[in-house]
Formats: C-alpha cells, structure tokens, sequence
C-alpha cells in the first residue's frame, strides 16, 4: 500500500537561516487519547507493585547467577567467555538493586563492575577480591532485613572500594588518560 501523505521534510526559509520540520512518522502509530484521565505512570507503577511480590527471588537468582559467574573464572580463569559473565552479572545486580529494594547492594556490585572492566590484563584480577565482592553482594541481599544493614553494607563497600581502587591505580598506572577517566568526577551527576 503506497503512502498517500509526503514523508519529505518542510522547509521554511528566512532571510538568515531555514527552518527545517521533519515528517513524524510516530503519528502513525501513536493513537489518539482514549480516555484523558488515563495515567500511564500509574499504571505502570501498579504493574511494577504487583510485581514487587517477585524482587526477593528475581535478586536471590541474580546472586546465583553472580556466584556461577565466579564459580566459572575460578574453574578455568579468565577467558573472554567467563570475564564478559561476571561483568554482566554484576552490571546486571547493580542495575537493578534499587528497583528490586536492595539498594545497598548496588555500590558493591559497582565496585566489581570497576575492577573487571578496568583492569588491563584479565589473568591479573586478584580472585581473592572477587571472592570478596560476590560473598558481599550475597551477604547484603541475605541479611537484608537487618537493621543495622545500612551501615554494614556501606562500610563493606566503602572498603571494597578504596581497595579496587587501589589495585586499579596500581594496574593502569603507565595509562594516565585512563586513570583519569576512572578516577575524574564523573560527567553526569
């Protein structure tokens, strides 16, 4: 079916400039407003409630996961294949802390996500800092319903931190621009 309406762009023309208004093709699948007291936020923030039943199980699987990956470079070490599994399932938990409730966890996945993505050489991740990071994430998510987690879960990353950072400090030390990068304030707040 051919398409009836022009899909050029429009042109106006001033004296010092042009103005140019492309075709919007998302009015065709856009539809009009059914109903104008319709929220979508809402909407979706119910859906997200009645999923929220699901988040302790959907973490818990997230450090299993997390604890394969470990298990696997522990297995056969670092390879293309076991490293890309770890960063992603530590990217993965850091992601999605906040949404699924365990927002404390987030910071030590991200530390872990620092120390595999930033280390030059794969064999020389220290697996015994691994080790730390994962059985952090699991203890976090285990103890969650502690009172006194918040505190513990920032201490516990605050010193997974200084020591990731250490240790990339020490690795990338002959790669200055990419020091900076690592340790400059960040672009976005």
């Amino acid at each position: 079916m051919a398409n009836s309406k022009d899909e050029t762009p429009a042109v106006a023309t001033f004296a010092d400039h042009e103005v140019i208004t492309p075709s919007n093709p998302l009015r065709k699948v856009v539809g009009p407003v059914v109903d104008p007291y319709d929220d979508p936020v809402a909407r979706a923030e119910q859906a997200l409630a009645q999923l929220s039943g699901e988040f302790a199980g959907w973490m818990h699987s997230e450090c299993e996961r997390l604890d394969t990956a470990r298990k696997n470079v522990k297995r056969g070490g670092f390879n293309k294949k076991s490293h890309d599994e770890l960063f992603r399932a530590a990217h993965d938990i850091r992601g999605e802390a906040a949404t699924f409730g365990y927002p404390e966890v987030a910071g030590t996945a991200d530390s872990l996500c620092r120390l595999v993505e930033h280390t030059p050489e794969m064999a020389r991740i220290p697996l015994t800092l691994v080790d730390q990071h994962v059985d952090a994430v699991r203890a976090i998510v285990r103890d969650y319903g502690r009172a006194d987690l918040p505190a513990i879960a920032a201490a516990l990353t605050q010193r997974l931190r200084e020591v990731t950072d250490e240790f990339l400090k020490v690795e990338n030390n002959e790669r200055p621009d990419l020091l900076e990068s690592i340790f400059g304030p960040p672009l976005v707040p």
